[in-house]
C-alpha cells in the first residue's frame, strides 16, 4: 500500500529507520510487551502537566501494571521544560530505582523525558550535554537507560532522536541538549492517542510539523535523503491537517499527521531556520506554545528568505498538492492555512512587546537553527524580521 491510500494508515507497521518504530491505531496496548523486550521492569513515565490527567497516561500505567511491571510517573514539567525540572525528575528516577524512561506527551513531555535519560545514570549537569559544546566524557561503563518515546500530538517530531530543547533558567534561552550515543530504543506511534486533542491544539501542533518540513527542505545543504523525507512529510501533512482539524475522529487523517510529523522531525536532522531560532527564544522568555509561536513567526521569516528559497517552492507546492510554482502563491497558501486555523497575526497577540526585539535578536543569533537558515542574517536584518513578526505578522 502507498501513503496516498488512506486505508494504509489504519494498519499496524513496524519500521526500523531511523530507530525501531511501531506504528498503528491501538498499539499503546503493546507497551508492556515492548518494555519487557527491553528488560524494563520499573519504568518511569515522564510527561508534562497538561498531559498528566489525560486518559492515555492512566491507560499506559494500567497496561504496565497488568503485566506485572512497576511504574510511576513524573509530570511537573512546564510547556517549555526547565533545567531545574530536569534535576527534579532525575532525583525521582533515582529515588524510585527506575530502569527505563517512557517519554510521553507532546514536545515538552518528550523533551523532559529525553533530558532525564541523558543525566539519569551520571552526575553531570544537563548543560554538559549542550549540543553546541564538546561531547562530555562519561564514566567508564556508563550506560544510558532505555528510552521509549510516545508522542500524543502530531507536531514535534521529537520521538526518533535524543535531542531535547530545555530552557536555561538563568539565561532565559532554550538550548538543545543531546548525546550521540543516546537513541530511543522504541518510538511508538498510535494515532488514537491524538484524537482527544481539541481542534486548536491539533492545528497548532500540525503547523509545527509543517514548519519543520518547510525549514528542513529549505536548508541550503545537499542532503537528498532528508529532502525526500521532508517532501513526503509535506504530502502527508498537506492532505491530513485540514481533514483532522475538521474531523477530529478521522483516524486515517490522525495517522497521516502522526507519520508526517515524525518524518518532518527526521528531516530536520539537516537543520532548521530562523523560525525556530526566534521561536525558541520567545518560548523561553514568554512561555508560549511552540507550535503556535512557529506559525506566527513563519510569514515574516518567509518574506526575508524569499530570494534564497524561490527555487525550492515548486517542489514544495507539488508535495502539498497545490497548483502554482512561484513564491507569492506559496506564501498566500501558507498564510491562508494560518487564517483557516485562526492563528493570531503577530507575536504582539501572544504578549510579546515590540521592545523585546533587540533582546530576542541577541539570543536568536546564538541558536543553532540560525546557522542553517537559507539566507544569511546579521543582527540588523534579524532584528527587522523579529520586529515585523511582533508588529506586522502576516
Amino acid at each position: 500500500m502507498e501513503t496516498n491510500d488512506p486505508s494504509a494508515l489504519l494498519q499496524p507497521y513496524d519500521w526500523s529507520f531511523p530507530v525501531p518504530i511501531a506504528y498503528g491505531p491501538g498499539r499503546l496496548k503493546e507497551l508492556a510487551t515492548h518494555c519487557q523486550a527491553l528488560a524494563m521492569s520499573n519504568p518511569l513515565i515522564v510527561t508534562d502537566r497538561g498531559s498528566a490527567d489525560l486518559p492515555f497516561i492512566a491507560t499506559a500505567k494500567r497496561s504496565l501494571e497488568a503485566a506485572g511491571l512497576t511504574v510511576d510517573s513524573f509530570s511537573d514539567v512546564s510547556p517549555n521544560p526547565k533545567d531545574t525540572e530536569i534535576e527534579r525528575v532525575r532525583r525521582c528516577f533515582r529515588d524510585g530505582h527506575h530502569d527505563g524512561v517512557i517519554a510521553m506527551g507532546g514536545g515538552s513531555g518528550m523533551d523532559a523525558g529525553k533530558a532525564t535519560t541523558l543525566v539519569a545514570n551520571n552526575d553531570l549537569d544537563v548543560w554538559r550535554f549542550n549540543y553546541d559544546e564538546a561531547i562530555p566524557t562519561l564514566p567508564i561503563g556508563h550506560v544510558f537507560p532505555k528510552l521509549i518515546c510516545i508522542p500524543t500530538t502530531a507536531g514535534t517530531g521529537a520521538e526518533t532522536e535524543s535531542t531535547a530543547m530545555i530552557t536555561h533558567s538563568e539565561a532565559g534561552m532554550k538550548l538543545c541538549v543531546w548525546h550521540p550515543d543516546l537513541k530511543p530504543s522504541l518510538t511508538l506511534l498510535d494515532p488514537e492517542l491524538t484524537t482527544g486533542l481539541p481542534p486548536q491544539l491539533t492545528a497548532w501542533t500540525g503547523l509545527d510539523a509543517l514548519v519543520h518540513a518547510v525549514e528542513a527542505y529549505c536548508v541550503p545543504d545537499f542532503h537528498p535523503m532528508c529532502d525526500g523525507i521532508a517532501l513526503e512529510a509535506l504530502t502527508l501533512i498537506g492532505r491530513s491537517l485540514p481533514a483532522v482539524v475538521e474531523e477530529p475522529d478521522n483516524i486515517a487523517a490522525r495517522g497521516g499527521m502522526q507519520v508526517g510529523a515524525c518524518l518532518a522531525g527526521i528531516a530536520f536532522l539537516k537543520g532548521l531556520g530562523l523560525v525556530h531560532a526566534i521561536s525558541h527564544m520567545v518560548g523561553a522568555e514568554y512561555d508560549t506554545h511552540h507550535g503556535l509561536t512557529n506559525a506566527v513567526v513563519l510569514p515574516a521569516v518567509l518574506r526575508f528568505n524569499e530570494p534564497a528559497i524561490a527555487e525550492k517552492v515548486p517542489a514544495m507546492m507539488r508535495a502539498l498538492g497545490q497548483p502554482g510554482t512561484d513564491f507569492d502563491e506559496f506564501y498566500r497558501y501558507l498564510c491562508g492555512l494560518l487564517d483557516q486555523f485562526q492563528i493570531p497575526r503577530a507575536l504582539s497577540d501572544l504578549g510579546v512587546p515590540e521592545s523585546a526585539a533587540e533582546a530576542l535578536t541577541i539570543k536568536a543569533l546564538k541558536d543553532a537553527a540560525a546557522g542553517t537558515n537559507p539566507r544569511v542574517s546579521d543582527a540588523a536584518s534579524l532584528m527587522t524580521v523579529i520586529s515585523e513578526a511582533i508588529t506586522v505578522g502576516r
